[in-house]
């Protein structure tokens, strides 16, 4: 497809290639790293990071949705997948033809699988996320005997999620650690994949590693949490670079209204200028304020933001066509998207997919 507008998302594979190296030096050889690539991993675009990770040589990754994991198949992985949220039992025949692993996450959701389906099966374990999963040994012992009447049920793996690893070393976690110990116990056999882990628990507590961690936001080179970028014992390499251009540009005399709601006012003689990205590409209106790069300096965004356009005020005259950077680096500034989360009191997990589907996602390294 040929994209006519000068917005778009740049992303480096090489640095997702580099920081999935970076962890895996970190781990045992035997841990096995499971990417995941949900939310169109996480922003970066699902089918090309998992056609680039898997000629890298890994062959296994998770995702949200059945309607994920279908992209993937259709887009021609032959990956094995895991569903990590709720798949309905009418997705079970495509996952079983596609290797795709199905997350068991109640009793009630086990006891419905057709008796002549053969699953593959992850059974998930509530220790203290809230979300779902079998909440009690009790549970779990039946859940184990009603899988146990069905030779052709496969439990391929068996995982829970920390709440809090992301944190300083938190008791809650230490709970919830101990609790899957003692579930795991509770299996005749232990499964062959056996995940806790998330990014942050794979790098702050190699303990929880198991045999196998998914490795989620810091494989895309963000951290987790503030207190992950300033505690994390390596740097992780940014892959995503939100660029657009000047499309125009004007001098405005003092006392000009910017925008909606004639939010901005100059104070003197401006330049101004204007980029064709706004709040339905994913510059939400709270970022009205934060700066941008442009050449060797950075510009204010002035007035609210629109829908599909925003405008910066220049330091100088800039020509139409000189390319702006939003998030990422230009070589001597770096806007990372942590930047943006703190400014929105938010997360940077949401900053990444709230970029949306109206930016192209370009790959320069796989489409020189």
């Amino acid at each position: 497809m040929t994209h006519y507008r000068p917005t778009y998302l740049e992303i480096d594979l090489d640095a997702i290639s580099t920081n999935i190296a970076t962890l895996k030096n970190q781990l045992n050889e035997e841990t096995m790293i499971i990417p995941v690539v949900k939310a169109n991993a996480y922003g970066h675009g699902a089918v090309r990071v998992v056609q680039h990770i898997e000629a890298q040589g890994l062959q296994f990754f998770a995702v949200a949705t059945p309607d994920e994991a279908v992209e993937l198949k259709e887009a021609g992985s032959q990956s094995e997948i895991l569903v990590l949220g709720n798949s309905p039992h009418s997705f079970i025949p495509y996952a079983e033809r596609h290797r795709i692993h199905l997350t068991a996450h109640s009793l009630e959701w086990i006891q419905n699988i057709p008796t002549t389906a053969s699953p593959f099966l992850h059974i998930k374990l509530d220790t203290g996320m809230g979300r779902i999963g079998l909440q009690s040994e009790q549970e779990l012992k039946k859940a184990l005997r009603v899988i146990a009447q069905h030779k052709n049920w496969r439990i391929e793996g068996v995982y829970t999620h920390f709440a809090t690893a992301d944190e300083a070393i938190n008791p809650h976690f230490e709970q919830q650690l101990k609790k899957f110990e003692k579930w795991l116990a509770l299996f005749p056999e232990r499964p062959r994949l056996v995940h806790a882990a998330n990014s942050a628990a794979a790098i702050q507590h190699g303990g929880a590693a198991f045999s196998a961690v998914r490795f989620g936001i810091s494989m895309y080179g963000i951290a987790a949490s503030d207190w992950m970028k300033e505690n994390r014992p390596f740097v992780y390499t940014p892959a995503m670079r939100l660029v657009s251009e000047l499309v125009h540009v004007k001098q405005v005399e003092v006392g000009t209204s910017i925008g909606y709601g004639a939010y901005y006012t100059s104070a003197e003689p401006e330049w101004i200028g204007t980029l064709p990205i706004g709040y339905a590409d994913g510059l939400l209106r709270g970022l009205k304020g934060l700066s941008v790069l442009i050449e060797d300096t950075v510009a204010p965004i002035v007035g609210k933001i629109c829908m599909d356009q925003t405008m910066i005020k220049l330091p100088k005259e800039f020509k139409v066509g000189t390319k702006v950077v939003l998030l990422g680096s230009n070589g001597v500034h770096t806007i990372p998207a942590e930047e943006w989360a703190e400014y929105l009191r938010t997360i940077p997990y949401e900053i990444c997919c709230q970029l949306s589907y109206r930016v192209p996602r370009i790959y320069p390294q796989s489409d020189k």
